[in-house]
């Protein structure tokens, strides 16, 4: 079982940066895919980004050029570093994780983007 723990959420003015973090308690080079999900409140949850073991990053149409998914693989760790963030980016940001057909969850980290 891959344990996922997300940091980095908060309140930040439109314009401005975010990263979040994602933890896996395991190798990533064990794990199939990851990326990260967002839900806004009365939406249902969209993918983000997402990246395979072997392959390339994709990203959602919204996010394009101002979100990138990185991974830090001697930590375990993957980020999702967020820029020129708008109202509309504002939701609740959950990391995944895929492997052997299994889908993990981080716990959700809140993203507010406000003036």
């Amino acid at each position: 079982q891959v344990q996922l723990v997300e940091s980095g959420g908060g309140l930040v003015q439109p314009g401005g940066s975010l990263r979040l973090s994602c933890a896996a308690s395991e190798s990533l080079f064990s794990i199939d895919s990851i990326g990260w999900y967002r839900q806004a409140p009365g939406k249902q949850r969209e993918l983000v980004s997402s990246s395979r073991r072997w392959g390339s990053t994709q990203y959602a149409d919204p996010v394009k050029g101002r979100f990138v998914l990185s991974k830090d693989t001697a930590k375990n760790t993957f980020y999702l570093q967020m820029n020129s963030l708008k109202p509309e980016d504002t939701a609740v940001y959950y990391c995944y994780a895929d492997r052997t057909n299994v889908h993990y969850w981080g716990q959700g980290t809140q993203v507010t983007v406000s003036s």
